[in-house]
Protein backbone atom coordinates (compact mmCIF):
# COMPACT_ATOMS: atom_id res chain seq x y z
CA UNK A 1 0.00 0.00 0.00
CA UNK A 2 1.84 3.19 -1.06
CA UNK A 3 1.59 6.57 0.68
CA UNK A 4 1.09 9.52 -1.59
CA UNK A 5 3.16 12.71 -1.65
CA UNK A 6 1.40 16.65 -1.34
CA UNK A 7 1.90 16.96 -4.62
CA UNK A 8 0.58 13.81 -6.06
CA UNK A 9 -2.17 13.74 -4.24
CA UNK A 10 -3.47 17.44 -5.42
CA UNK A 11 -3.00 15.65 -9.24
CA UNK A 12 -5.01 12.40 -8.16
CA UNK A 13 -7.74 14.88 -6.49
CA UNK A 14 -8.03 16.29 -9.99
CA UNK A 15 -8.33 13.24 -11.76
CA UNK A 16 -10.87 12.37 -9.12
CA UNK A 17 -12.58 14.88 -9.95
CA UNK A 18 -12.40 14.80 -13.66
CA UNK A 19 -13.68 10.88 -13.18
CA UNK A 20 -16.66 12.27 -11.23
CA UNK A 21 -17.60 14.37 -14.35
CA UNK A 22 -17.58 12.10 -16.57
CA UNK A 23 -20.00 10.08 -14.40
CA UNK A 24 -22.37 12.73 -13.84
CA UNK A 25 -22.17 13.20 -17.65
CA UNK A 26 -23.04 9.87 -18.50
CA UNK A 27 -25.90 9.72 -16.28
CA UNK A 28 -27.17 12.50 -18.39
CA UNK A 29 -27.22 10.24 -21.86
CA UNK A 30 -28.34 7.38 -19.95
CA UNK A 31 -32.42 6.64 -21.38
CA UNK A 32 -34.50 4.14 -23.44
CA UNK A 33 -33.33 3.76 -26.58
CA UNK A 34 -29.66 4.79 -26.55
CA UNK A 35 -26.22 2.33 -27.38
CA UNK A 36 -23.83 1.53 -24.82
CA UNK A 37 -21.96 2.50 -27.92
CA UNK A 38 -23.01 5.94 -27.66
CA UNK A 39 -22.84 6.34 -24.40
CA UNK A 40 -19.00 5.45 -24.94
CA UNK A 41 -18.36 7.58 -27.54
CA UNK A 42 -19.87 10.66 -26.00
CA UNK A 43 -18.36 10.22 -22.82
CA UNK A 44 -14.95 9.84 -24.27
CA UNK A 45 -15.05 13.04 -25.86
CA UNK A 46 -16.15 14.61 -22.90
CA UNK A 47 -13.07 13.49 -20.65
CA UNK A 48 -10.84 14.58 -23.72
CA UNK A 49 -12.34 18.06 -23.87
CA UNK A 50 -11.96 18.31 -19.85
CA UNK A 51 -7.94 17.77 -20.42
CA UNK A 52 -8.00 14.01 -19.24
CA UNK A 53 -7.40 10.67 -21.12
CA UNK A 54 -10.01 7.58 -20.88
CA UNK A 55 -7.73 4.94 -18.58
CA UNK A 56 -9.72 2.24 -20.27
CA UNK A 57 -9.26 2.42 -23.70
CA UNK A 58 -6.70 0.15 -24.70
CA UNK A 59 -5.97 -1.24 -21.17
CA UNK A 60 -5.13 -5.09 -21.95
CA UNK A 61 -6.81 -4.63 -25.25
CA UNK A 62 -10.43 -3.36 -23.60
CA UNK A 63 -11.61 -1.43 -26.45
CA UNK A 64 -14.06 1.00 -24.76
CA UNK A 65 -13.58 3.98 -23.04
CA UNK A 66 -16.20 3.00 -20.38
CA UNK A 67 -17.68 -0.29 -18.91
CA UNK A 68 -21.23 -0.59 -19.53
CA UNK A 69 -23.10 -3.05 -17.82
CA UNK A 70 -26.42 -3.98 -18.46
CA UNK A 71 -28.76 -6.04 -15.97
CA UNK A 72 -26.86 -8.78 -15.16
CA UNK A 73 -23.50 -7.92 -16.01
CA UNK A 74 -21.58 -7.46 -13.20
CA UNK A 75 -18.41 -5.37 -14.56
CA UNK A 76 -16.92 -5.37 -17.99
CA UNK A 77 -19.50 -4.63 -20.38
CA UNK A 78 -17.89 -3.52 -24.06
CA UNK A 79 -19.96 -1.13 -25.36
CA UNK A 80 -21.82 -1.59 -28.75
CA UNK A 81 -24.11 -0.32 -30.99
CA UNK A 82 -26.14 -3.67 -30.38
CA UNK A 83 -26.83 -3.23 -26.92
CA UNK A 84 -30.05 -0.77 -26.70
CA UNK A 85 -31.17 0.00 -22.99
CA UNK A 86 -34.49 -0.30 -22.59
CA UNK A 87 -37.43 1.28 -19.84
CA UNK A 88 -36.67 -0.79 -16.99
CA UNK A 89 -32.99 -1.62 -17.24
CA UNK A 90 -30.49 -1.18 -15.02
CA UNK A 91 -26.53 0.20 -16.50
CA UNK A 92 -23.46 -0.03 -14.68
CA UNK A 93 -21.14 2.76 -15.81
CA UNK A 94 -17.34 2.32 -14.78
CA UNK A 95 -15.48 5.61 -15.92
CA UNK A 96 -11.38 5.82 -15.31
CA UNK A 97 -9.71 9.26 -15.86
CA UNK A 98 -5.88 9.80 -16.06
CA UNK A 99 -5.03 13.46 -15.37
CA UNK A 100 -1.17 14.09 -16.01
CA UNK A 101 0.03 10.16 -15.38
CA UNK A 102 -2.24 9.92 -11.99
CA UNK A 103 -5.67 7.66 -12.30
CA UNK A 104 -8.99 8.45 -11.10
CA UNK A 105 -11.32 5.41 -10.86
CA UNK A 106 -15.09 5.26 -10.10
CA UNK A 107 -18.87 3.57 -10.98
CA UNK A 108 -22.55 3.82 -10.59
CA UNK A 109 -25.59 2.07 -11.46
CA UNK A 110 -28.04 4.20 -13.28
CA UNK A 111 -31.51 3.20 -13.96
CA UNK A 112 -32.68 3.23 -17.44
CA UNK A 113 -36.67 4.87 -17.26
CA UNK A 114 -38.79 3.35 -14.54
CA UNK A 115 -37.45 0.28 -12.35
CA UNK A 116 -38.88 -2.19 -10.45
CA UNK A 117 -38.69 -1.33 -6.95
CA UNK A 118 -36.46 -4.63 -6.49
CA UNK A 119 -34.02 -3.19 -8.78
CA UNK A 120 -33.80 0.17 -6.81
CA UNK A 121 -33.54 -1.51 -3.67
CA UNK A 122 -30.30 -3.71 -5.02
CA UNK A 123 -28.94 -0.09 -6.14
CA UNK A 124 -29.36 1.81 -3.11
CA UNK A 125 -28.05 -1.18 -1.02
CA UNK A 126 -25.02 -1.44 -2.94
CA UNK A 127 -24.37 1.93 -2.84
CA UNK A 128 -24.56 1.97 0.78
CA UNK A 129 -22.33 -1.00 1.54
CA UNK A 130 -19.31 1.59 -0.02
CA UNK A 131 -20.47 4.01 2.85
CA UNK A 132 -20.78 1.54 5.67
CA UNK A 133 -17.22 0.19 4.64
CA UNK A 134 -15.79 3.89 4.09
CA UNK A 135 -16.74 3.83 8.01
CA UNK A 136 -14.36 1.46 9.14
CA UNK A 137 -11.40 2.58 6.71
CA UNK A 138 -8.61 3.99 9.38
CA UNK A 139 -5.15 4.61 9.41
CA UNK A 140 -3.61 1.92 11.06
CA UNK A 141 -6.66 -0.61 11.20
CA UNK A 142 -6.54 -3.74 9.09
CA UNK A 143 -8.13 -3.19 5.40
CA UNK A 144 -10.46 -6.09 6.47
CA UNK A 145 -12.59 -3.99 8.46
CA UNK A 146 -13.93 -2.25 5.30
CA UNK A 147 -14.50 -5.72 3.57
CA UNK A 148 -15.85 -7.32 6.30
CA UNK A 149 -18.48 -4.41 6.57
CA UNK A 150 -19.77 -4.52 3.07
CA UNK A 151 -20.55 -7.97 3.21
CA UNK A 152 -22.01 -7.92 6.24
CA UNK A 153 -24.46 -5.12 5.18
CA UNK A 154 -25.11 -6.70 1.75
CA UNK A 155 -26.03 -9.91 3.36
CA UNK A 156 -28.21 -8.38 5.92
CA UNK A 157 -29.89 -7.29 3.30
CA UNK A 158 -30.96 -10.41 1.52
CA UNK A 159 -27.98 -10.02 -1.30
CA UNK A 160 -24.31 -11.87 -1.78
CA UNK A 161 -21.45 -10.27 -2.74
CA UNK A 162 -18.78 -10.90 -5.53
CA UNK A 163 -15.61 -12.76 -4.64
CA UNK A 164 -14.05 -12.58 -7.54
CA UNK A 165 -13.12 -9.39 -8.22
CA UNK A 166 -11.91 -6.61 -6.16
CA UNK A 167 -11.00 -3.27 -5.43
CA UNK A 168 -7.45 -2.09 -5.34
CA UNK A 169 -4.89 0.59 -4.95
CA UNK A 170 -4.52 3.40 -7.39
CA UNK A 171 -2.12 6.05 -8.21
CA UNK A 172 0.09 6.56 -11.39
CA UNK A 173 -1.34 2.94 -12.23
CA UNK A 174 -4.85 1.96 -12.48
CA UNK A 175 -4.70 -0.85 -10.53
CA UNK A 176 -1.81 -0.70 -7.52
CA UNK A 177 -1.41 -2.99 -4.41
CA UNK A 178 -3.37 -3.65 -2.38
CA UNK A 179 -6.43 -5.32 -3.38
CA UNK A 180 -9.50 -4.69 -1.84
CA UNK A 181 -11.94 -7.51 -1.07
CA UNK A 182 -15.80 -6.82 -0.29
CA UNK A 183 -15.51 -9.70 2.21
CA UNK A 184 -13.80 -11.01 4.36
CA UNK A 185 -13.03 -10.76 8.34
CA UNK A 186 -11.76 -8.01 10.34
CA UNK A 187 -8.69 -9.29 10.57
CA UNK A 188 -7.59 -9.54 6.90
CA UNK A 189 -5.82 -7.46 4.99
CA UNK A 190 -2.62 -4.89 5.46
CA UNK A 191 -2.46 -2.30 7.91
CA UNK A 192 -3.61 1.42 6.03
CA UNK A 193 -1.14 3.51 6.05
CA UNK A 194 -1.52 7.78 5.63
CA UNK A 195 -2.00 8.78 2.53
CA UNK A 196 -2.90 5.96 0.78
CA UNK A 197 -5.46 6.43 -2.00
CA UNK A 198 -8.22 3.29 -3.44
CA UNK A 199 -10.60 2.40 -5.27
CA UNK A 200 -13.49 0.79 -3.43
CA UNK A 201 -16.17 -0.65 -5.48
CA UNK A 202 -18.56 -3.12 -3.88
CA UNK A 203 -20.19 -5.49 -6.44
CA UNK A 204 -23.22 -6.60 -5.13
CA UNK A 205 -25.65 -9.49 -6.74
CA UNK A 206 -29.48 -9.54 -6.30
CA UNK A 207 -28.81 -13.64 -6.26
CA UNK A 208 -26.26 -15.68 -5.47
CA UNK A 209 -22.71 -15.07 -5.79
CA UNK A 210 -21.17 -16.80 -8.53
CA UNK A 211 -20.83 -15.66 -11.52
CA UNK A 212 -19.57 -16.54 -15.18
CA UNK A 213 -16.94 -15.00 -17.98
CA UNK A 214 -18.41 -14.17 -21.38
CA UNK A 215 -17.15 -15.64 -24.95
CA UNK A 216 -15.95 -11.94 -25.49
CA UNK A 217 -13.30 -12.38 -22.81
CA UNK A 218 -14.32 -9.24 -20.71
CA UNK A 219 -18.12 -9.34 -20.08
CA UNK A 220 -18.25 -10.89 -16.59
CA UNK A 221 -22.15 -11.79 -15.98
CA UNK A 222 -24.12 -13.42 -12.80
CA UNK A 223 -24.90 -17.03 -13.29
CA UNK A 224 -28.46 -17.30 -12.36
CA UNK A 225 -28.92 -14.00 -14.31
CA UNK A 226 -30.27 -11.81 -11.91
CA UNK A 227 -29.73 -8.05 -11.63
CA UNK A 228 -26.24 -7.11 -10.06
CA UNK A 229 -25.01 -3.72 -9.18
CA UNK A 230 -21.64 -1.88 -8.64
CA UNK A 231 -20.50 1.11 -7.10
CA UNK A 232 -17.49 2.91 -6.66
CA UNK A 233 -15.39 5.85 -5.58
CA UNK A 234 -11.44 6.50 -5.65
CA UNK A 235 -10.32 8.12 -1.88
CA UNK A 236 -7.70 9.17 0.07
CA UNK A 237 -7.29 8.05 3.43
CA UNK A 238 -5.83 10.54 6.06
CA UNK A 239 -4.99 10.63 9.97
CA UNK A 240 -8.11 12.80 9.12
CA UNK A 241 -10.53 10.37 7.76
CA UNK A 242 -11.67 9.51 3.89
CA UNK A 243 -11.85 11.65 1.57
CA UNK A 244 -13.78 10.44 -1.53
CA UNK A 245 -12.04 12.03 -4.69
CA UNK A 246 -14.78 11.11 -7.51
CA UNK A 247 -17.89 12.56 -5.49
Amino acid sequence: MNSKTPAEIVLMKKAGQLTRDALNFAETLIKPGISTLYIDNEVKKFIIDSGGSPSFLGYDGFPGSICASVNDMVVHGIPSSSIILKEGDIISIDVGVIYKGFNGDAARTFPVGKISPEKARLIEVTKQCFFEGIKHLKVGERLGALSHAIQVYAEKNGYSVVRELVGHGIGRKMHEPPNVPNYGRETDGPVVVNNACLAIEPMINMGKKEIALLRDGWGIVTKDHLPSAHYENTVLVTENGVEILTL
